[in-house]
């Protein structure tokens, strides 16, 4: 009997007030989201292999994923939702107006050995995505959001790390470091192992002064100041045009008015494949996870068939709700509740006085007795249930 009452590795049960806390979470996201315009779109929990692997050119997604056998040609559960939105925008919604907006709140699965709260296989993420547009106002636009949402969540204490996948590429290229190498130099940034690094810097055939500036980019962490030593260091049309374009997305933040929450980290490229310009991620005080992560990635598209730029986030509900709750922000639950008991044949009253307190609250739930009782026996209820007690004769 103890094995049916198991859940499977990696997930969890919400009870009722986690699982409220979700639901006027996703409120306020869809309300966030859908008040600058993006549409909500919903696709299917399993996608075909080859669809969520599209992208990935060094093959290690497959690890993560959660393969269905039985159904023929090779299916998984989606373990992000910016690649089956891909799909969406180029098939479904392809010679839509563009710039297409759209917006997912969406259970995702990724395998993982070491669960812990934050980090399970099967959690909840909420994101936009925003294709057909490469200006830096359309990254501005949902960094901006990334933020809101942060604020929308109740989180405090928290900071926007923002960085540039394009000037790391092009410091990397203007040094004539081989792709094998750039690769494991890209690794370690990752993984914030600067001890590996430095290590693999070492390795390379590089002029001290060169070798001086590699070991530099996980250490440009700040704020404008940042921008002036990147533009010092640019030696190629590229590294200034990244440093450029990061210019312009931070000059309209200070527009959104939400430039205080963030600051700079060169070393910051999450995916080195994946993102092609602007990348950032959410840190909060406390939580050891990134809660929030998102970026430009103008070539996914065209793995589908589609040449058009993109750019995108997406978040975690639980880590949201984890960290805002280490910070001690505790949940308050403004939802009213009542109970309505009444007297022997005073059905008609209750369940009409009933109807009424909900339509004067749409935040109200309302519970009704199933039979008639004492004025104390409803009491008594009404206290067990966490109740207001309205009683009706």
């Amino acid at each position: 009997m103890t094995d049916t009452l198991e859940i499977p590795y990696g997930t969890r049960d919400a009870l009722p007030a986690e699982a409220r806390q979700n639901r006027l979470l996703k409120n306020h996201l869809s309300n966030l989201f859908s008040g600058f315009g993006y549409r909500e779109v919903t696709t299917p929990a399993l996608e075909y292999t080859d669809t969520l692997t599209r992208g990935d050119t060094e093959g290690d997604l497959e690890e993560s994923l959660f393969k269905i056998s039985g159904i023929g040609r090779g299916t998984a559960l989606r373990h992000e939702m910016t690649t089956p939105l891909a799909r969406l925008a180029v098939s479904r919604l392809s010679g839509s107006p563009l710039p297409l907006k759209l917006f997912y709140i969406a259970d995702v699965w990724r395998f993982t050995k070491e669960t812990q709260a934050g980090r399970q296989c099967e959690f909840c993420q909420a994101g936009v995505e925003l294709t057909g547009s490469p200006y830096p106002a359309a990254d501005a636009e949902v960094i901006a959001l990334c933020v809101m949402s942060m604020k929308k969540g109740g989180l405090k204490n928290f900071r926007l790390s923002l960085g540039s996948v394009a000037f790391v590429r092009a410091t990397l290229e203007s040094l004539n470091i081989e792709e094998r190498r750039q690769i494991k130099l890209k690794h370690a940034l990752e993984k914030r192992d600067l001890v590996r690094f430095d290590a693999e810097i070492n390795t390379l055939n590089l002029a001290e002064g060169d070798a001086q500036k590699l070991r530099r980019l996980p250490y440009l962490i700040g704020k404008e100041e940042i921008l002036a030593e990147c533009g010092a260091m640019a030696k190629t049309a590229t590294a200034k045009a990244a440093v450029d374009n990061l210019s312009e997305i931070y000059r309209l933040l200070g527009v959104y008015g939400v430039a205080d929450d963030v600051f700079f980290d060169m070393g910051l490229i999450r995916d080195f494949d994946y993102y092609t310009g602007a990348v950032f991620e959410v840190y909060a005080d406390g939580f050891g996870f990134p809660i929030s992560g998102g970026g430009r990635y103008d070539t996914l598209l065209a793995a589908f068939g589609e040449n058009c730029p993109a750019t995108g986030f997406s978040l975690g509900l639980d880590r949201l709700l984890i960290a805002k709750a280490q910070q001690g922000d505790n949940f308050i639950d403004s939802e009213e509740r009542v109970y309505v008991g009444y007297v022997a044949h005073a059905e008609k009253t209750a369940i009409n006085r009933a109807a009424d307190l909900r339509n004067q609250n749409e935040h109200s739930a309302v519970e009704i007795a199933f039979a008639a009782q004492t004025e104390e026996e409803a009491a008594q209820t009404a206290k067990e249930r966490g109740c207001r007690l309205v009683y009706c004769r």
